[in-house]
C-alpha cells in the first residue's frame, strides 16, 4: 500500500504541473501533439481531441506534454503558426511557468484542506508548549502539550518575556537555577517549579519542551474555507522560503565539493517518508504532498537546464542578443544539465539506500 501511495502522490503532482503546461499552450492556440498519462513506452491510445493524443503509458509516473514546434529543425513544424517556437516569448513563459504554478496552487489548497478540518493557525505573542521530551525538567514536573507559560519567576521575582524567543533567552539565562512558571491549562493555573538543564542531551532544550506561539483556532463553517485558502497561502510561502534556502545549500555544498547535505532526499527517501506519513491518516498525507508540491513547483522555476526555470532563461537571453538561438543548442544545452540532474539523483539515492541498511 506504501508503494501505491508513493506512485498516486508523485503521479499526482507531476499531472497537475503538466495540465498546467497543456492549458496553457491551448490557450495560446499552441498545438499539443500528445498528453501522455504514464511515461513511455505508450501502452495505448485513449482518444484524440482537437488534435491532441491522451495516451496510456506503461511507466505509471507522472505524465507529459509534447508541444507542437520544439523541434525547429522539422520544416512542417517550423513554418507551423501553431508552434510553440513561432509563438510571442511572453506567450511561450507563459506556457512553462503555468506548470510551476498548477503546483503552487495545488500546495496551497492541500494545505488550505488540512487547515478547514484541523483548525486555523493564528500567530499569536503566547508562549505554548508543543511537546515535552521524555525524562526532561518539563516531563518530570508534568508539563503538558498545550498549557500556555505566562510567567516566569526567578528568585521570587516575575522576569517579563514577550514571545518564544524572550522566553528561550531568559531560561538561557538562568540555567542550573530554579525557576516558577504559571502554566494556564485550559483556563485553571498552575505553578510547576524546574531546574534549567546546563547540559541538555543534543536536539534539547534546557527545559525538554518545543515551544509555539501559533494556536490553532476553529472558526465557524462558513469562515472556515477562507481562512483557510489564506492560512495555506501562508504555508506555501514559507515552505518556498525554506525550500529555496534548502536549494541553493545543495548547489553551493555540491560545487564546493561538499557532497549533498544529508537531509536531502531522492526517490527512495520520498518513498520512506511516504510510508511513516501513510500511517498517520489522510490528513498527514495531504500536508505531506502539499509540501512536495511547493517542492516541485521551487525546483522547476530554478534557472538550471532542463528545468522549467532554464528554459525560461533561455527565453531571457534571446530577449537579450534580439534572435532565436538555433535549437540544437538549447538541446545540447537541456541534456548536458539532465544528465547533471540524473547523476545527482543517482548518488542520492545510493546514500538513501545505504541510509536504510545503517551504512551511513
Amino acid at each position: 500500500m506504501g508503494i501505491l501511495i508513493f506512485i498516486v502522490i508523485l503521479s499526482v503532482l507531476v499531472l497537475i504541473h503538466e495540465l498546467g503546461h497543456f492549458v496553457m499552450a491551448r490557450v495560446f492556440k499552441m498545438r499539443v501533439e500528445e498528453f501522455g498519462i504514464g511515461l513511455p513506452p505508450r501502452a495505448r491510445k485513449l482518444f484524440t481531441k482537437g488534435g491532441t493524443i491522451f495516451s496510456l503509458n506503461w511507466l505509471p509516473i507522472g505524465g507529459f506534454v509534447k508541444l507542437w514546434g520544439e523541434d525547429m529543425e522539422d520544416e512542417s513544424q517550423a513554418s507551423s503558426p501553431e508552434a510553440f517556437f513561432n509563438k510571442p516569448i511572453w506567450q511561450r513563459a507563459g506556457v512553462l511557468v503555468a506548470g510551476v504554478v498548477m503546483n503552487f496552487v495545488l500546495g496551497v489548497i492541500l494545505f488550505a484542506v488540512v487547515y478547514s478540518f484541523v483548525g486555523i493557525p493564528v500567530k499569536t505573542n503566547l508562549v505554548i508548549v508543543d511537546g515535552v521530551a521524555s525524562g526532561s525538567p518539563a516531563e518530570k514536573v508534568e508539563i503538558k502539550s498545550e498549557d500556555v507559560f505566562e510567567v516566569l519567576e526567578v528568585d521570587g521575582v516575575a522576569v517579563s518575556f514577550k514571545d518564544v524567543s524572550g522566553f528561550i533567552d531568559i531560561v538561557s539565562k538562568n540555567k542550573g537555577k530554579e525557576i516558577v512558571l504559571t502554566v494556564n491549562r485550559g483556563g485553571e493555573k498552575l505553578k510547576k517549579s524546574l531546574i534549567p538543564r546546563e547540559n541538555p542531551p543534543q536536539g534539547e532544550g534546557a527545559l525538554g519542551v518545543t515551544l509555539t506561539s501559533v494556536k490553532i483556532v476553529n472558526y465557524p463553517w462558513y469562515e472556515k474555507p477562507f481562512r483557510g485558502i489564506m492560512a495555506g497561502l501562508d504555508e506555501a510561502l514559507s515552505w518556498g522560503r525554506e525550500i529555496t534556502l534548502g536549494l541553493k545549500n545543495l548547489v553551493v555544498d555540491v560545487f564546493s565539493g561538499k557532497g549533498a547535505p544529508k537531509d536531502v532526499a531522492g526517490p527512495v527517501g520520498i518513498y520512506q517518508a511516504t510510508k511513516n506519513v501513510y500511517g498517520s491518516g489522510i490528513l498527514p498525507i495531504l500536508m505531506f504532498m502539499g509540501v512536495l508540491s511547493i517542492n516541485l513547483a521551487i525546483m522547476n522555476i530554478m534557472p538550471f537546464p532542463a528545468l522549467d526555470g532554464g528554459r525560461i532563461a533561455f527565453l531571457f537571453l534571446e530577449i537579450i542578443i534580439g534572435k532565436k538561438l538555433k535549437n540544437k543548442i538549447e538541446g545540447y544545452v537541456h541534456t548536458g544539465g539532465m544528465v547533471f540532474l540524473l547523476g545527482l539523483m543517482v548518488l542520492i539515492t545510493i546514500r538513501d539506500i545505504l541510509r536504510l541498511f545503517g551504512k551511513v
